[in-house]
């Protein structure tokens, strides 16, 4: 700070010395309040941790499913080679890998195969593979985690890349596979070695180096030192002096190697003590450990290390599994493979390109076998085909070499030297996951794999123990970073909750309708004709046309529940607080759930179609948790019962007919069915064919008051039946009618819905008291009898109508005597609902009131607290009976 020219804030170098590990545990402590507005912003600055962002991300992102029958997690030679076998037998395979390009180390190494550049096979590889229909190869995709049941976590960058990518595409995608095998060949990734000044602009892996130059035809520099204790080093040689760098010494660590190169001396078993320069490298320390004086000073721009490799296996411990260390390779291993995932080419420390292709083979055909799929008859097609490739080189004992100056650096993202973790040691936090915590080591955005041998190896020296005994941290998902972004893919803003619309959506549009969320669902709210200017006008409309012949609503979204078995009358009678063991088949019955604590959950009407065979409706709102409910029910109060049961909400389309003239609209719909009183009463219930063709269901039920039946076919009839009724209807000036005109129609009838089922009503404050059995236990029965829940002075449903009927109520004023101070101990009540009533010609309202029906006939005041000015606006109300329309119901049962 504040540039990488003029560095302020590397004066922190000089007091290095104090800053070790736990130095900020130990030092900030004191006093404590300066740790939030001080300390801790001081020291997030200097370690470069910003501040999350406040503002939307502005990228969209995907989510998405696949299925397959083996998963090749990799797309170098073990990977290609496995899915190209896998594909040839006829299986469904996926490949993915992280890069823009498979092919993997074939892309970036000096490789022929078959007699041409690896590149070309790789190409023709890929040809045969992508003209296969049963497989999917997904570049630009990291496999992150492996979970229960075959199942990975993927991500796929779809326009990371993309200076500027199209609005409509997504930036990433989540996805989540299913696979009944799968192939590991991630690869190994080499290690760094840990000497002083490692870290320096200049020092770079030697594999990187053959990426640069072989790869992207780049030069890392001009005059180059390797270092290492591997073959690898004389193959980087070789491709380096081909790319015009000048190599000054190659420093193998090995004595008695016996290696030689024509391009530089070799310095066997020398090491590099240490990389001298600032912002970039200028030369290296050589010395022999043998004589710790003996120092050879060599000029350069450029180091190439080679630590040796390790397999990268972190997906194949994320459920548990434990790597084992291999001593010979210097790495560690799956001893035993994972059920249903095996490992090859180099993540099973295979080293030749020849060998890797075998291993791919190998394990293609493993993976087909636990299939029970032969590897057919093309098997032969698949054999591997002849490579030529320089010296390889895999082991390396040379992972730490001591100075005592400079930072030798074992993390290089988060700034673990070697010095921090003997500390740990010495102050007990020698286990591999203490020092990983204390020193913050493997805790970067590569969780580890870049340093956690060279820190075993570190602590099991400091230690008095083996690598093998230190091991490594557990490794967890995700494998790979993960943005926030693809975790949520597009279930943000309105995405999270997914807008349902009904079949009849579309006519519902087309005729004027205004829409309003109902739960999941959006729900026609009232249809405007030509003239009408306010909402209220168009649902009085609406509903006086019910009332006067006959209407029809959209209730698709109420929710709908098979239910089948022989316990399941039993598991009814459970739920609701009524009975439901002698109710006959083709009768619907009206019941009422309670919570566990004795309060309302919801209502519905239950249908008994066959002798197991029920349908449950539910409110619109509470479809889910209900579904829910009754799941937990099942499996954990009562899993003995022999019921079953499955949510049908979006496989049927339902509408309500009704009005005096409805029976008239249905009868020659319904292939003839009798809808007489007599043979069709209220609350029958039965399976007919609509139009004489389409299985359909009808229900004489009523919401409104009214004469009514509503029938529910197969959604993809909805709008079919939908049309049809409305001609047969329009003899009678059938009227569709939205929401609001359905509040009317149920509040005039006196008919609680979500604003008095809002959790803290009970049945009795309901008036349904009458309907809570005694003969049997349900869920929310002992709780409800809870003395205060018994309290006559307990605010009860009531019906409340104003004095002036032009006065306007409005939903949740405050009721309270006549003179009284607003004050909340003259609280008296509320109102839940309110509607104008074309039959009554005036503002009415559902309420809670105490002392409940005792209170019929007394007059309140009817109290709102309007918004802005701070005015009270006061109407006067008077108390009735709950039913103002039709209180004897005979309209109901005409």
């Amino acid at each position: 700070w504040p540039s990488l020219g003029l560095d302020v804030m590397s004066v922190n170098g000089l007091f290095s010395p104090l800053f070790v590990a736990g130095f900020y545990y130990k030092t900030f402590k004191w006093p404590a309040a300066f740790w939030h507005g001080l300390y801790e912003p001081l020291i997030r600055r200097a370690a470069g941790l910003g501040r999350a962002a406040d503002a939307d991300d502005p990228d969209e992102y995907d989510k998405a499913h696949a299925h397959c029958d083996v998963l090749v997690i990799g797309g170098g030679p073990a990977g290609l080679m496995a899915a190209l076998q896998a594909a040839r037998a006829g299986a469904r395979v996926i490949i993915a890998d992280e890069g823009p390009r498979l092919g993997g180390r074939l892309l970036e190494e000096r490789v022929a195969i078959a007699g041409a550049p690896a590149t070309a096979w790789v190409d023709e590889t890929l040809g045969e593979l992508g003209a296969m229909a049963e497989v999917r190869i997904m570049p630009r995709t990291s496999v992150f985690g492996r979970y229960d049941g075959g199942t990975f976590g993927a991500v796929e960058r779809i326009a990371d890349h993309l200076a500027e990518p199209p609005r409509w595409q997504a930036r990433q995608r989540l996805w989540r596979i299913y696979a009944r095998q799968a192939v590991l060949a991630t690869g190994a990734g080499e290690r760094l070695i840990v000497f002083a000044g490692n870290d320096l602009p200049g020092v770079m892996l030697a594999s990187a180096a053959r990426s640069y130059v072989n790869r992207y035809a780049v030069r890392p520099g001009s005059r180059a030192v390797l270092f290492g204790a591997n073959d690898d080093l004389y193959r980087t040689a070789d491709d380096l002096a081909r790319a015009g760098v000048a190599i000054a010494a190659i420093v193998d660590a090995r004595e008695g190697v016996g290696r030689s190169s024509p391009h530089a001396p070799v310095l066997a078993g020398h090491v590099v003590a240490r990389a001298i320069g600032g912002r970039r490298l200028r030369a290296v320390e050589v010395k022999d450990p043998k004589d710790a004086l003996a120092y050879e000073r060599i000029p350069c721009d450029l180091l190439c290390v080679s630590g040796g490799w390790s397999p990268l296996i972190q997906l194949a411990t994320h459920l548990g599994e434990r790597p084992t260390y291999d001593e010979s390779r210097t790495c560690f291993l799956m001893a035993e493979a994972p059920k249903g995932l095996a490992i090859a080419g180099s993540a099973a420390a295979v080293a030749s390109t020849a060998d890797c292709l075998a291993s791919g083979v190998r394990a293609a055909r493993a993976a087909l076998e636990a299939l029970d799929m032969k590897a057919g008859e093309k098997a032969a097609e698949s054999a591997i085909p002849e490579v030529e490739e320089g010296p390889l080189g895999w082991a390396s004992h040379c992972l730490v070499v001591k100075s005592e100056r400079g930072k030798a650096f074992v993390d290089l993202q988060n700034d673990v030297t070697d010095k921090d973790l003997a500390l740990a040691v010495a102050e007990g936090y020698g286990a591999s996951e203490h020092a990983k915590r204390y020193t913050t080591l493997g805790m970067a955005t590569d969780q580890g794999k870049n340093a956690s041998l060279n820190a075993a190896a570190i602590i099991a020296e400091a230690s008095g123990r083996t690598i093998a005994e230190v091991g490594l941290t557990t490794a967890r998902p995700p494998a790979t970073p993960v943005s926030i972004g693809a975790l949520a893919g597009g279930e943000v803003g309105r995405h999270m909750r997914p807008t349902r619309r009904t079949p009849m959506y579309d006519w519902h549009a087309a005729h004027g309708a205004t829409f309003v969320e109902a739960g999941l669902w959006v729900r026609p709210q009232y249809y405007t004709r030509e003239g009408e200017t306010d909402w209220l006008e168009s649902a009085v409309r609406e509903a006086r046309a019910t009332r006067a012949s006959v209407g029809l609503s959209d209730v698709t979204t109420l929710g709908k529940i098979e239910i089948h078995g022989p316990d399941a009358a039993e598991f009814l009678n459970r739920l609701y607080i009524n009975g439901w063991k002698k109710l006959p088949v083709g009768k619907a019955r009206y019941g009422v759930m309670l919570r566990e604590d004795g309060f309302v959950f919801d209502d519905g009407t239950t249908a008994r179609l066959g002798p197991e065979h029920y349908v449950m409706t539910t409110t619109t709102v509470n479809a889910g948790a209900v579904m829910a409910h009754m799941e937990y029910c099942q499996q954990v109060l009562w899993p003995t019962l022999d019921v079953q049961f499955v949510s049908v909400t979006e496989q049927w389309a339902q509408m309500a007919i009704a009005g005096p003239r409805a029976r008239e609209v249905l009868k020659g719909l319904v292939g003839g069915l009798d809808l007489s009183n007599e043979a069709f009463p209220f609350m029958a219930a039965r399976e007919i064919d609509f139009l004489g063709h389409i299985p359909a269901r009808l229900f004489r039920i009523s919401f409104s008051g009214e004469l009514a039946y509503e029938l529910a076919v197969p959604a993809d009839y909805g709008l079919l039946a939908w049309e049809r009724i409305m001609e047969a209807g329009a003899p009678f000036g059938i009227t569709p009618y939205g929401l609001e005109a359905l509040s009317i129609l149920r509040i005039e009838k006196g008919h609680p819905a979500g604003p008095e089922l809002d959790g803290r009503t009970t049945a009795r404050d309901l008036g349904l008291h009458r309907m809570m059995s005694r003969q049997k236990d349900y869920i929310g029965r002992r709780l409800a009898e809870r003395p205060a829940l018994l309290d006559p002075e307990r605010p009860r449903l009531v019906g409340l109508k104003t004095i002036d009927p032009a006065a306007r109520l409005r939903a949740g004023s405050h009721l309270i005597v006549p003179g009284d101070d607003w004050r909340a101990e003259n609280d008296e009540g509320w109102i839940s609902s309110v509607a104008y009533s074309p039959m009554l010609e005036r503002w009415i309202g559902l309420g809670f009131l105490k002392g409940g029906a005792r209170r019929h006939g007394e007059v309140l005041t009817a109290l709102e607290l309007l918004a802005g000015d701070g005015r009270d606006n006061e109407i006067a109300v008077e108390v009735t009976n709950p039913v103002f329309f039709d209180p004897k119901g005979e309209r109901l049962h005409a």
